[in-house]
């Protein structure tokens, strides 16, 4: 088992969630059980199953709650694209948190092969 606390994606995770938190607080009030939901659900995700995969006993159980944190972060990725689409984030919003969302895909993809 890995203290998840000590881990750097789910330290990463965890902030980029709290960026995704803010960066929805901007968008339109029609969209509060729609795509702000989604984004804050799918950037819960990733932290979450990081920690949750650190309580499993062995690599193999650990490594698919990565995958699974992986399959979140495309998620937002996807959901930001949207977002961008529609107007609630410009360019230069995505840039940056895609920038980010590589990062995270990059830690976690390469600590997942690690436990293999």
């Amino acid at each position: 088992m890995h203290r998840f606390k000590d881990l750097e994606i789910w330290k990463q995770s965890r902030k980029f969630c709290s960026e995704i938190y803010l960066v929805t607080t901007n968008f339109p009030e029609s969209e509060k059980f729609g795509l702000t939901n989604q984004l804050r659900r799918a950037s819960v995700s990733v932290p979450s199953n990081i920690a949750e995969g650190c309580s499993r006993s062995s690599n193999k159980d650990f490594s698919r709650f990565l995958e699974i944190a992986i399959g979140s972060i495309y998620e937002i990725e996807t959901q930001l694209l949207i977002a961008l689409d529609l107007g609630y984030i410009n360019q230069i919003k995505l840039d940056e948190l895609s920038m980010t969302i590589d990062r995270i895909t990059k830690m976690t993809s390469k600590f997942r092969s690690t436990l293999k």
